[in-house]
């Protein structure tokens, strides 16, 4: 890893600048060439698991196929960041229908828990938040209902070969790679003292792997194995619900073999926006993907390409842009089913114009949603496409790292606790309800042109992923970058907003803070502090990143991985 932090800090490609005198600062650079493959390819942030869905490309299998078959092993080998008992989305590019699909596989509250009774209980524990070590937090999981619904739509092997992979590893073993042994390590010392079989199933005598280190887990490899066998109803309405049941009742849990019961995953059109030609895809609903299109929207009436990438004014622009949609993000990102809510009106050209009105040459202090009357986390993201052109995104969560911890003995998983995310405020679009779904910080996102699909991208990282997808998708239409060098570019971090769990009246009062990678120049930072932001470099987390591009001239694959984490893109 120090290897790659010296050639990340050190290989620097200098472009040409619209401005001459930002030449020295428009730097770009890149840890590696594309990996390019006509067949099929895979980019997730573990090799292994990369791996896997490309065995099942080149047995037949196809994108979503390949998409279940690596998720099951990202669940197993990077569980820091995901497993069958947290969330998904998806979004699908079906090449036989010519439309992306949009999944929301994301769990809703207990049936039995209602508002009254989680204050009376958060009162008790002298919290004024959902705390996320506390079963309070913990929701149904969708993750395993997502898959099913994938396969049961468009799936070609059977499921019970999609889980073989994953069965053999969790048996057999598989080393751990340096970043997740990191992650695993800090969450081991966190989590050692929860109820149920956390100690058992993910550390070696108390603690986490070190890197290289070969991990085994029996346990879920059989809740794999049972999956591939019975189905989603062995997850929904047999063993895993019933023991779940018996666990929550024991521990003081609200989640019932009813919850996981009444469970369903749902398909729905996506959210989308043109920028610059390209139609930028979000799933939208209870998630945060509306700011990407938000942002985007506000961008467009920026000439970012000639200004050049890390001009002083470019990263203003977009700054301002984040700061704004965020607002609206803290008000209005919620579970529709219970809400009447502005998602048309949020993303529409006319809205973004009057927002933009709003930004000047001086950095925005107080900040308020521009509608009224209304009233590090833990995540991957992985992307596959197959020889049909098929095409997946796809995004995986336990929330915050390996989730609460609590694992219910004989199933190899813990549960999410993506609950923390409900607003307690009464007003709020995002109030905690019986039987809801909370806001969601994951996002896949997915870009076509002319109605042929480009890109399937994802960066997971918390609050940082619509910054992420914006940052990408400008590095690569505005400024030329290629899918990995887009990735590998400096990063900025804009922190302090408004979050949904807030109050519903609260706004941005003092600007926030940006945050730089450390390779930043200072010269740059310096403007953007004359300009009135606040700016710090290092410290905050810049997100993991993966992306596929198609080039439909020459009939080929492109992709990108991340290279600040363990993982790779992998094509034949």
């Amino acid at each position: 890893m120090r290897l790659l932090i010296t050639i990340f800090s050190i290989f620097i490609l200098t472009s040409t600048s619209a401005m001459a005198q930002y030449d020295r600062l428009n730097e770009r650079f890149t840890t590696r060439s594309e990996v390019i493959a006509a067949n099929g390819m895979v980019a997730t942030s573990h090799p292994l698991a990369a791996q896997v869905g490309l065995d099942i490309l080149k047995k037949g299998g196809n994108a979503i196929d390949a998409a279940i078959a690596a998720n099951a092993a990202m669940g197993l080998m990077e569980p820091t960041g995901n497993g069958i008992g947290g969330d998904l989305y998806a979004l699908i590019w079906h090449q036989e229908t010519e439309r992306v699909y949009a999944l929301n596989a994301s769990g809703r509250s207990p049936l039995g828990l209602s508002y009254d009774q989680l204050m009376e209980e958060l009162n008790e524990m002298d919290e004024d938040r959902i705390p996320p070590s506390s079963l309070l937090s913990v929701s149904v999981p969708g993750a395993v209902d997502g898959w099913f619904e994938m396969h049961g739509r468009f799936g070609d092997l059977p499921m019970s070969e999609l889980m073989k992979p994953s069965v053999h590893y969790a048996e057999n073993g598989f080393p751990v790679p340096e970043v997740i042994a990191d992650a695993w390590r800090r969450s081991a010392r966190i989590l050692n003292d929860r109820v149920g079989a956390f100690t058992e199933t993910f550390t070696i005598d108390g603690r986490g792997p070190e890197k290289g280190e070969m991990m085994t887990n029996p346990d879920l490899g059989n809740t794999y194995r049972m999956l591939g066998e019975v189905g989603r109803d062995f997850f929904y309405s047999g063993e895993i619900a019933e023991k779940t049941d018996a666990f929550m009742r024991e521990h003081g849990g609200y989640l019932r073999f009813d919850d996981f019961y009444k469970h369903t995953s749902e398909w729905h059109e996506p959210l989308s926006t043109n920028y610059r030609g390209y139609d930028v895809y979000q799933i939208g609903q209870n998630n945060q993907g509306t700011a990407v299109l938000q942002m985007l929207n506000i961008l467009e009436g920026y000439d970012l390409e000639s200004l050049g990438f890390n001009h002083p004014k470019a990263l203003h622009y977009m700054i301002e842009a984040k700061k704004l949609a965020f607002e609206d993000r803290a008000k209005y990102y919620a579970d529709p089913d219970f809400n009447e809510l502005p998602f048309d009106r949020l993303i529409s050209k006319e809205y973004a114009d009057e927002r933009r009105n709003l930004i000047g040459e001086k950095a925005l202090e107080r900040v308020t949603s521009g509608i009224p009357g209304l009233r590090d986390g833990g995540t991957i993201f992985l992307a596959t496409a197959d020889k049909h052109g098929n095409m997946v995104s796809l995004i995986q969560s336990n929330f915050r790292g390996m989730g609460t911890g609590f694992v219910v003995p004989g199933t190899g998983f813990s549960f999410q606790n993506r609950g923390e995310l409900f607003s307690l405020d009464k007003n709020h679009p995002n109030v905690y309800e019986p039987g809801k779904r909370p806001f969601h910080t994951i996002i896949p996102g997915f870009v076509t042109k002319d109605n042929k699909p480009v890109f399937a991208l994802g960066v997971m990282g918390g609050e940082f992923q619509p910054m992420g997808h914006v940052q990408i998708l400008v590095n690569i239409i505005d400024f030329g970058m290629n899918v990995q060098e887009a990735g590998d570019a400096i990063r900025w971090l804009h922190t302090n907003s408004t979050e949904p769990i807030d109050s519903f009246e609260d706004f941005l009062k003092d600007g926030g803070l940006v945050r730089f990678e450390t390779p930043i120049d200072p010269e740059i930072v310096e403007t953007l502090r004359d300009m009135g932001h606040q700016v710090e470099i290092g410290g905050g987390f810049y997100g993991r990143y993966q992306g596929i591009w198609y080039d439909a001239d020459r009939g080929v694959y492109r992709g990108g991985s991340e290279a600040r984490a363990d993982g790779q893109a992998v094509g034949y």
